[in-house]
């Protein structure tokens, strides 16, 4: 929508990570349900360290490898990661156990996650509404 500029980045970085917090309530609700199954581990959303590295890319400032020919490999230091290519993904706990069955499901941090995942999604919502707002009154 909007493609150049900041607006279009902080837009699409507050649309990511509001799908990132969406996907993030469905894996703690799966925790959540799943918190008396036997060996069950709980799993969490890797997104917001990805894209502090992404963006932390851009601002490097790198000597950039020259490359002579199509096989080589390219450093993938001196190269910028792109934001919009960070998805999130879900990763497991397999190192901790907390039952004795087997299971690592705390039910009661479960669901201050919980509660903090809906929060962070409400601020994103309001920021993202905001400026959405600040558009619309530029406009009038």
């Amino acid at each position: 929508m909007f493609p150049a500029g900041s607006f279009g980045k902080q837009i699409d970085i507050l649309r990511m990570s509001m799908d990132a917090a969406s996907f993030r309530h469905g894996v703690i609700s799966d925790n959540i349900a799943n918190s008396d199954t036997p060996n069950f581990k709980r799993s969490d959303v890797n997104f917001a360290s990805e894209l502090k590295r992404a963006l932390d890319s851009e601002k490097a400032t790198s000597i950039p490898a020259l490359l002579t020919d199509p096989r080589h490999i390219a450093f993938s230091a001196s190269r910028p990661r792109d934001y919009r290519d960070v998805k999130p993904e879900r990763v497991w706990d397999y190192l901790t156990t907390a039952k004795n069955n087997g299971n690592n499901v705390d039910i009661e941090q479960e669901s201050m996650n919980l509660l903090e995942n809906q929060l962070l999604y409400t601020t994103l919502a309001n920021v993202l509404i905001g400026e959405y707002a600040r558009v619309n009154m530029v406009l009038k």
